[in-house]
């Protein structure tokens, strides 16, 4: 009897990666395209952040990572959002999208409630931090030793690189920076290195 073809319908190494990466090159392709729209449009997107104690400005939880007050806060959060991201999306698109999706929620949330009432809130940096804060805890996450090992190898560097002004950007702020979105998104992250692990099983086949 002949034996039927079996066809592989594993990812290559290259084409993982490339999805993987393309997680946080996607949102940041988005924030550009949103921040061209509205430099081109009249008027202005930021109306639609985060309004702090104001229901109708929830909203922002989602649109506000979106949006920038001009080119230079955009440009000031790509890069270590992308650096950061892709640390994240290391290890999978799907991780990346709940570790942002926890960063922005929380960071929302926290932000919402503790900023001062009618304070607009726009800008990446929430989750910029939120990376930040899953990269280290990931370090104490449930997982094989070796990971553990090499994951607290990244969070020494990211600690080195980005220590400094993650601790700036949420100690002695400057006035119009949004401490409180940087606490709280940083809190998301940390909080979501410890989603959906358990205890490492070995399986034999």
């Amino acid at each position: 009897m002949t034996r039927p073809d079996v066809i592989s319908t594993a990812d290559s190494p290259r084409s993982s990666a490339l999805g993987r990466f393309a997680a946080p090159l996607l949102l940041v392709a988005l924030m550009w395209a949103v921040q061209l729209v509205d430099a081109v449009l009249p008027g202005s997107f930021t109306g639609f952040g985060l309004r702090s104690w104001d229901l109708s400005g929830l909203g922002g939880i989602v649109v506000g990572p979106l949006l920038h007050a001009d080119w230079a806060h955009l440009i000031g959060n790509t890069v270590p959002l992308l650096v950061l991201g892709c640390l994240v999306a290391v290890e999978g698109a799907r991780r990346f999208w709940t570790v942002t999706a926890f960063a922005a929620v929380i960071g929302g949330l926290g932000t919402w409630l503790v900023n001062a009432p009618g304070a607009l809130t726009v800008g990446a940096s929430g989750l910029v931090f939120g990376y930040f804060g899953y990269t280290v805890m990931r370090v104490f996450a449930p997982g094989r030793v070796a990971h553990r090992v090499l994951y607290a190898i990244v969070a020494l560097i990211v600690i080195g690189l980005y220590g400094g002004s993650m601790l700036a950007g949420v100690v002695g702020v400057r006035e119009g920076i949004s401490w409180q979105a940087h606490l709280f998104g940083a809190i998301g992250g940390g909080l979501a290195a410890f989603v959906g692990r358990g205890s490492t099983t070995t399986r034999g086949s």
